[in-house]
């Protein structure tokens, strides 16, 4: 069996998520681009120098090969994104086809006693809230948490924007939440209501009863937090000028939170890998994502300085640009039982065109490619016709769909014109 934690996978994201088991990780943290519009670089001389994405999105950011089961398993959301076009942008259009692409996916690989955490800012952040509610449903939406913080300058046209967005969903109403292991201090009215101070030094008030008795009440370690979290931005050591770096505290809040110890933590755009060391400090196991090969040498420095005074050491990951392959998946090869099943399956009609044919008229073909994450395995494969399968070849399905809309728009001119 593949063993795909405590590595660090240097590649396109939804290539890996499509290789990993389903109902893998315990939680997932993602801290995506937002369609910003803007390139984020890290400073010449920082530990981070060489590091930089884009944050503006077009079509060719989208991968093809994954349209066919967002068309196909989530007609409603494919309709709302097509409508964001008009409304919003093409930009925000291929955005948003970008994130669900990949929620899909992290949505499979997450347990059912998950957790996903969502973290972005108001440029997309209701559009996305849609595509989540449609993927996860909901029912399992639990909290739209404000990330707050100091530190930006003040715009002269509105307010200071100086909060973040986290949507927090759970995969079913079955889910780890343990608030007790993040507890906040009150505030100073509330220690001074606790006025007293025992032998022991814990803080207690008198509380006078109906019955006219008193009851001595001590004050507790802290209070849950609330959906507003005021969390200083990074500074000191911990800053390692890399692009949109969050901090260590906010990644311990939803860790300790969400998950138990043993468990594994994922972050599909971890950057400089906060979420990986913040997981390894407090004995989860982690797999990191990142597209960004040049930062993989800054991983690599960070990881190994984190582990000093810390009991689980980074001593043993794994840092790698290959492919990860399903191992919760029969895989089977291409073969006459597998060829009358998908052909009993869609009925005798081809997946590309939709006619009708033989099954000896057919050709087993992967939906997403080997070099995509897919595999030799049954719910990978389709059937089509000869001509669609010699058109296809070893493009996406999309390629496939939009040379037959063509052929059908032509076909339908020369119908309207007399040709």
């Amino acid at each position: 069996m593949e063993n795909f934690t405590n590595t660090l996978y240097t590649n396109d994201n939804l290539f890996i998520l499509t290789g990993l088991n389903s109902n893998l990780v315990d939680l997932i943290y993602l801290d995506p681009p937002f369609n910003s519009k803007r390139t984020y670089s890290a400073p010449i001389g920082s530990k981070a120098a060489g590091t930089s994405f884009k944050d503006m999105w077009s079509w060719q950011d989208v991968n093809e090969e994954y349209l066919y089961t967002l068309a196909t398993r989530y007609p409603s959301l494919t309709k709302f994104i097509t409508a964001i076009g008009g409304i919003h942008s093409k930009a925000m259009m291929s955005y948003l086809t970008y994130m669900a692409q990949r929620i899909i996916e992290m949505h499979r690989i997450l347990k059912d006693t998950g957790s996903l955490y969502l973290h972005c800012d108001p440029t997309a952040s209701h559009y996305l809230k849609i595509v989540l509610d449609e993927i996860f449903g909901k029912n399992n939406f639990r909290n739209e948490i404000i990330w707050s913080y100091t530190g930006n300058p003040v715009p002269k046209k509105c307010f200071p924007k100086k909060h973040d967005v986290l949507f927090w969903y759970s995969k079913t109403d079955k889910f780890t939440f343990q608030p007790e292991r993040v507890l906040v201090p009150y505030s100073k009215l509330t220690h001074k209501r606790y006025n007293h101070t025992d032998e022991n030094g814990r803080r207690y008030k008198v509380s006078a009863l109906r019955d006219g008795k008193q009851e001595i009440v001590y004050m507790k370690d802290g209070k849950y937090p609330d959906a507003v979290w005021t969390i200083p931005v990074i500074r000191g050591k911990e800053r390692v000028d890399y692009p949109t770096q969050k901090p260590l505290a906010l990644l311990n809040r939803i860790i300790l939170a969400s998950s138990n110890e043993g468990d594994i933590v994922m972050d599909p755009f971890c950057g400089c890998a906060t979420t990986c060391v913040a997981a390894q400090q407090l004995g989860r196991k982690w797999i990191g994502i990142d597209i960004e090969k040049q930062a993989v040498s800054l991983v690599m420095e960070r990881l190994a300085e984190e582990k000093d005074g810390i009991k689980n050491m980074f001593t043993d990951f794994v840092a790698t640009e290959i492919i990860p392959h399903r191992s919760d998946v029969r895989y089977e090869p291409k073969s006459k039982s597998v060829k009358e099943r998908l052909y009993k399956e869609q009925n005798g009609i081809c997946n590309g065109c939709g006619n009708e044919y033989l099954i000896k008229d057919f050709h087993i073909d992967h939906i997403i490619p080997d070099s995509k994450g897919g595999g030799s395995y049954y719910e990978n494969y389709q059937l089509l016709c000869g001509h669609c399968n010699q058109t296809k070849g070893q493009r996406p399905m999309e390629f496939l769909r939009n040379v037959i809309k063509r052929r059908e728009e032509l076909m339908e001119n020369k119908i309207i014109f007399g040709e």
